[in-house]
């Protein structure tokens, strides 16, 4: 049962139809309805002016609407996808020292509420004519020690307006769940998961971390990644592959997560990557690279202390650095 609103929220309502009312046939109404203020309460509250909290309640809600509501243009702020759990982490990586309970709070008088996600529909087609594929080498131990150790891939289709499909790609560094490379394309075949992994390798070897030789590339059993070539790519950047077992999402949940946070945070149409719905594949591209980038750098990330992934494989190797001994 919704608590019966406090006197400073009656005044808020009696400020917003006062000049359309009046002040005081507004009071009778509300003590009709059992919400007992008279006028006399009203003035006594405006001459006093708002409390310390009010004020900020005041500031805070202002804040707020400034990533929950939607601009001139209908378009809302990537940080309008978090709940009120991260947007409070955020606020205070802001600098703005607020309380959890006054987010919850201001958040829940709104309506303002977080993006929430759906099971998606499976994806995966085995190759029944497979002989043989990789072994599970990761077991659904999804935590390497560093960074380029231990990728994950998977892919999942996109509906655009009219109902033509498209397909995405992703592989994931396991580490701080960096998506290292990406790929958009009109049909699901090797070479898009191909394309993504060599995505994956030239964006490293472009920030001055290329993957060592003998690093894991974990996927599901899919026919684009049991494929003869991309076992021949894979084996030429010195990876091992890895598959898990055929129709269990567990031993590939890491990217199934990854997968999920993109199809509720970029491709669902009224997203602020997607506002109107995509209609060409290069709009799909689009969106996926600013989601990448915003993901990537930006978002929080619950195992990761609500930091975004660069800033904790940065933090990784910032320790790496200071643990080496001190040169002559």
């Amino acid at each position: 049962m919704r608590p019966a609103p406090t006197t400073a929220e009656l005044c808020e309502f009696i400020d917003r139809h006062r000049d359309q009312f009046g002040v005081a046939p507004i009071c009778r109404a509300l003590t009709s309805a059992g919400l007992q203020i008279a006028p006399n309460t009203y003035y006594a509250r405006r001459r006093r002016g708002l409390s310390k909290r009010a004020l900020w309640d005041t500031t805070i809600t202002e804040v707020l609407a400034g990533y929950y509501e939607p601009d001139e243009r209908g378009r809302r702020c990537p940080e309008s996808l978090y709940g009120s759990l991260k947007m409070w982490a955020h606020l205070n990586r802001e600098g703005v020292e607020v309380a959890r309970c006054t987010v919850e709070r201001l958040m829940r008088q709104r309506g303002w509420v977080g993006v929430t996600r759906q099971v998606p529909p499976r994806t995966t087609i085995t190759d029944p004519d497979a002989v043989e594929r990789a072994p599970d080498l990761v077991d659904r131990q999804f935590t390497p020690g560093a960074p380029n150790r231990l990728w994950v891939a998977d892919f999942t289709y996109v509906i655009r307006v009219g109902g033509r499909w498209c397909y995405t790609a992703f592989v994931v560094d396991a580490f701080a769940d960096t998506i290292a490379g990406w790929q958009v394309t009109q049909t699901a075949t090797a070479a898009m998961v191909e394309a993504a992994f060599t995505d994956a390798l030239e964006r490293r070897r472009r920030q001055g971390r290329p993957v060592p030789a003998g690093a894991i590339h974990h996927s599901d059993a899919g026919t684009q990644y049991t494929a003869l070539h991309f076992a021949g790519q894979l084996a030429e950047a010195d990876f091992r592959p890895s598959i898990g077992s055929v129709g269990d999402a567990y031993d590939n949940a890491l990217a199934e997560t990854i997968i999920g946070l993109y199809k509720c945070e970029c491709v669902r149409r009224g997203s602020p990557f997607n506002p109107d719905g995509f209609t060409t594949v290069p709009d799909v591209e689009t969106a996926t690279a600013d989601w990448v980038h915003w993901f990537n750098n930006h978002r929080l990330l619950h195992r990761l202390k609500r930091r975004p992934p660069a800033e904790a494989e940065a933090a990784h190797y910032a320790r790496q650095a200071a643990d080496q001994p001190a040169g002559r």
